[in-house]
């Protein structure tokens, strides 16, 4: 079988090294001239745990190709995925489908054969109808069949996510479409994967309720972690007494700063107006993304309160920048609102994350100091934040930090270091939804 990607993003190259690595053909489209010449020499423009290895084995093994032009990468394809990019559309929210019908217009006007294409991408509600009715103004000369296939791939897990997914979700209409999709997935039928056949609309909608949902339980938790402080209660101990609850289940239920990342923010903003657009306003989804961004823009009040109510010349440092460990994604990182925030009152800040450096630069204000390594960052601190949770952090010994840091406070806002050894080192500690003694 041999099928064409477009887009050599993250989802798209992820989803293409994984479907070579099934045995199918794979020509990925990358329209970034830049990038491409990346791939061609075997360099990974995304930090992904495993994937420079699973690209550079399916490449030697001829299963994975990234061609200069659209009509080589679609020729005699099966199957076109569109994976470009779905950003917020600036000033109301909507996801914008810029790239994803320019990308649709340039295959159907180099198709030379019957064709299904699958949009990767997330997408709202009612753009694969849109699609079918472009391509058959388009191109009434072929047989071109529309499918929605969602992916659901966690930064950092990516790999896994694909190869051993909890479903495969397909929104197709016609039984080629089906058909196309269910051979291109026969692979997981080793592993008894369920997958979830349905219409267009409805696939595209699962996307958005199942990214609504776990944003919603990251929420509650946090919300939660506010409550324990207050009433002297801990968020770790409530965390797992729900979560052994099978209907509630204990992933997605670590209180921290604030959820970011490439899918959440924008998907829950963009399952927001949907929701309001069609008549049926999801106030749930409304009240998640207002106290999610409230949140993250309070962090950097929490570390002033920790150390004293006041940080004018003294030295924090930031360990953690990407928004979750094992990637090196900025985009809506809790860490961004904290530093400007620690910045614009005064503080000194000195900042390292194990594989965001590079992309943090320019997000962050010039005066930010960009350290080495972790010692680096740590030396001459009068107090620590801990933003993302990197295995190398949560291996950071009390003695080691007494040794390197000038000042005392400890604020861990994902609760990953143990308070009472903290404490005992002389350390003024503060998590998320522990109490204070």
């Amino acid at each position: 079988m041999r099928i064409a990607i477009i887009g050599g993003g993250y989802v798209g190259l992820v989803s293409g090294a994984c479907f070579a690595e099934f045995g199918v053909s794979v020509a990925v489209v990358e329209a970034d001239a830049a990038k491409r010449q990346m791939l061609l020499g075997g360099q990974i423009p995304i930090y992904e745990p495993g994937l420079d290895r699973l690209v550079a084995d399916n490449v030697a093994a001829g299963r994975l190709t990234f061609p200069a032009a659209l009509e080589e990468g679609i020729h005699d394809a099966e199957a076109v995925f569109i994976a470009v990019g779905t950003p917020t559309r600036r000033g109301d929210g909507h996801a914008d489908l810029t790239y994803v019908f320019a990308a649709v217009e340039q295959v159907l006007r180099a198709l030379d054969h019957p064709v299904v294409i699958v949009t990767k991408s997330t997408v709202p509600v009612g753009t694969g109808r849109k699609i079918l009715e472009l391509a058959r103004e388009l191109r009434p000369d072929l047989a071109v069949d529309v499918a929605s296939n969602p992916e659901f791939l966690r930064e950092g897990s990516a790999i896994g996510d694909f190869m051993r997914p909890d479903r495969v979700v397909v929104g197709a209409e016609s039984e080629r479409a089906r058909e196309v999709l269910r051979q291109l997935y026969r692979p997981l039928n080793l592993i008894e994967t369920p997958i979830v056949f349905t219409g267009l609309e409805s696939a595209e909608l699962i996307k958005y309720a199942a990214n609504g949902f776990l944003a919603m339980k990251i929420t509650f938790i946090n919300e939660m972690a506010d409550l324990c402080e207050k009433v002297g209660a801990d968020v770790n101990d409530i965390a797992k007494g729900i979560g052994l609850d099978g209907r509630i289940g204990r992933k997605f239920l670590h209180a921290g700063p604030g959820f970011g990342g490439s899918c959440f923010p924008k998907d829950t903003l963009a399952l927001m107006r949907i929701a309001e657009e069609a008549g049926a306003p999801s106030r749930l989804i409304q009240s998640v993304v207002a106290v999610n961004d409230a949140r993250k823009e309070a962090m950097a009040a929490r570390v002033v309160a920790a150390c004293g109510g006041d940080v004018t010349g003294k030295t924090i440092a930031v360990l953690g920048l990407a928004f979750k460990p094992e990637t090196d994604d900025m985009r809506e990182a809790p860490s961004l609102p904290l530093v400007r925030g620690l910045i614009s009152r005064g503080a000194r800040v000195q900042a390292f994350d194990p594989e965001a450096m590079t992309q943090a630069r320019p997000l962050l204000p010039e005066s930010v100091v960009l350290a080495a390594d972790t010692a680096e960052a740590l030396t001459g601190a009068d107090a620590l934040v801990l933003v993302t949770e990197w295995n190398e952090f949560r291996a950071l010994a009390p003695a080691k930090l007494k040794e390197l840091m000038r000042g005392n406070a400890v604020i861990d806002l994902r609760n990953v270091f143990d308070p009472k050894a903290m404490r005992e080192a002389g350390f003024i500690y503060s998590g998320i939804g522990r109490a204070a003694s």
